[in-house]
């Protein structure tokens, strides 16, 4: 067993410990584009705190997510490396933003048992709350003046986690470089302050005597986990945390809430609106008809995750969904998340391919939620663009490449797609959550046949589609013709494509326009 690490940007890349520095290095040349960058950039806190920020400066160490945090193992291991620490003299650096947020209560209650709460305080890393925070992009803010180095230098600084996910512009949309580690090694990160470091040969930092501290002194024992595991972590502990489990804070208490067998919606609030999926349902569904005149919204490349079709963190106030948040009356402070306002479909819509590092072909050279209208060639962010489609009655695709859809199951990813108007996902493969959430959202994926990519058949994401076979008669896997003309060159490019209704479930979804209205009409039909 070998330590590691995962990142920059996937769960599935792969660390070793041993390894860091040199990939680190490799990393920054090859996905960022940047070399080293000297002695860095000077930053002064209001604190009265100054330091030099570099590339692969950690700006967030987080011991977060409800998985690693249940393990009792991990996370009284960090515990411990933190009392070692803090015995030893080690602070954290102040460009590093720590938190703890455990998955439950009982965590506390064993860290406060053991006596290692006041050694994680001493760190930084202060108990934040109990739930989603950075793993899923709830890291808040950096502080003004190190987001405005950032910024202003282009610097690839990096946040190291005990999260599940990585994704580009998950973590924090500052933050490029994303390394998911257990909590010890979160807490040996938090006190190097940098990615740039070798931990098994160069020390964490030094004592106040002047003399180098390495990670091998703090690490602690197998047999000092077990004695704590063994002491502290008792039966008495989950009875007592959740034996009120469902009684919540008095915060929780205070809160009024609607009473009745059905709700009432509410047209001024920015969390909650009527879903829209039902305002059009006939008794019967509408045939299966071709798909004629078809315009690509976004033209992707491969890896294009969950994350970056329907982010769940911060919101942009510049931002489709954030200008429509402040036209509602909400200052920016009060945003919250896309995660905490997926009750809305009218920030969620708009917050649709908004993740701040999606590379559109159509636009390139940029990143974010930006694409180009056709046939007028005007930029704009992709939900302003898939409204002027809507006016002229426009359907739209979304061409991208491999792995389409990756990472967390995010049921908006598909609801998001469904509501700005996209028809047809056309992909080289597609990841297997995702593709099963598109056909119950009603959208139709299809599959480039083996061996053929958008640019082994020259395809470019302007001018239109059609799909002229797609009828009643569709079924599981067919394959089925697109041809893809382009006025501007004059070109027509016509070839086959898989259906990825796998199923005659799946048939059966597609043709009713999603799982909900199909359910809907068995319902009325009773």
């Amino acid at each position: 067993v070998e330590p590691s690490l995962a990142g920059p940007k996937r769960p599935q890349d792969r660390v070793p410990l041993s390894q860091m520095k040199p990939r680190w290095q490799q990393e920054l040349s090859k996905s960022f584009g940047k070399t080293a960058d000297g002695d860095g950039v000077e930053v002064a806190l209001p604190s009265g705190s100054r330091f030099r920020l570099k590339h692969g400066s950690v700006v967030i160490a987080a011991i977060t997510s409800c998985t690693n945090t249940s393990n009792p193992s991990v996370m009284l291991a960090a515990g411990l490396l933190a009392r070692k620490a803090v015995e030893r003299g080690l602070r954290t650096p102040p460009w590093v933003k720590t938190s703890l947020a455990p998955g439950s209560r009982v965590v506390t209650s064993y860290l406060d048992a053991a006596g290692l709460t006041p050694y994680f305080d001493q760190l930084g890393f202060q108990t934040v709350g109990y739930g989603c925070t950075t793993c899923i992009g709830n890291s808040g803010p950096l502080p003004d003046e190190i987001a405005r180095a950032v910024q202003r230098h282009d610097l690839v600084v990096a946040s190291v986690l005990s999260g599940n996910r990585n994704f580009e512009g998950r973590i924090n949309p500052h933050v490029k470089a994303n390394y998911l580690a257990s909590p010890p090694l979160v807490v040996a990160y938090a006190l190097a302050g940098t990615t740039d470091i070798d931990l098994h040969a160069e020390p964490l930092g030094t004592d106040p005597q002047g003399r180098p501290v390495y990670l091998r002194e703090l690490w602690p024992t197998q047999v000092e986990i077990d004695a704590a595991i063994a002491r502290f972590v008792t039966p008495e502990i989950f009875r007592q945390r959740y034996a009120d489990v469902f009684a919540g804070p008095p915060e929780w208490q205070r809160l009024s809430a609607p009473e009745g067998d059905v709700y009432p919606w509410d047209e001024g609030s920015t969390y909650i609106q009527e879903p829209p999926f039902f305002t059009t349902l006939t008794l019967e569904p509408a045939p299966v008809a071709p798909l004629r005149g078809a315009r690509c919204l976004a033209f992707l490349g491969d890896s294009v995750t969950t994350d970056h079709i329907s982010p769940a963190g911060s919101i942009d106030p510049n931002s489709p969904a954030g200008r429509y948040l402040q036209e509602q009356g909400v200052e920016p402070a009060e945003f919250n998340s896309y995660g905490a306002r997926r009750g809305n479909d009218r920030v969620m819509t708009r917050g649709t391919f908004a993740n701040v590092r999606l590379r559109n072909l159509l636009v390139p050279g940029t990143e974010g939620n930006m694409t180009v209208h056709l046939p007028t060639g005007i930029q704009m962010s992709i939900f302003d663009a898939a409204e002027k489609y809507r006016e002229t009655g426009t359907p739209l695709m979304i061409i991208a490449g491999r792995d389409y859809g990756m990472g967390s199951s995010r049921d908006w990813a598909a609801k998001g797609t469904a509501l700005l108007g996209v028809r047809a996902v056309l992909a080289v493969s597609f990841e297997r959550i995702h593709r099963s959430n598109l056909v119950g959202m009603g959208v139709l994926p299809l599959q480039f046949r083996e061996g053929e990519t958008p640019e082994s058949l020259g395809l470019t994401g302007r001018g239109y589609y059609d799909i002229p076979d797609l009828t009643e008669r569709v079924r599981p896997l067919q394959e089925l013709t697109i041809i893809a003309n382009n006025p501007e060159t004059d070109r027509r490019i016509e070839f086959k494509a898989i259906c990825r209704l796998d199923t005659p479930v799946d048939v059966e979804y597609y043709r009713h326009g999603g799982v909900l209205p199909l359910v809907l009409r068995k319902l009325l039909r009773k």
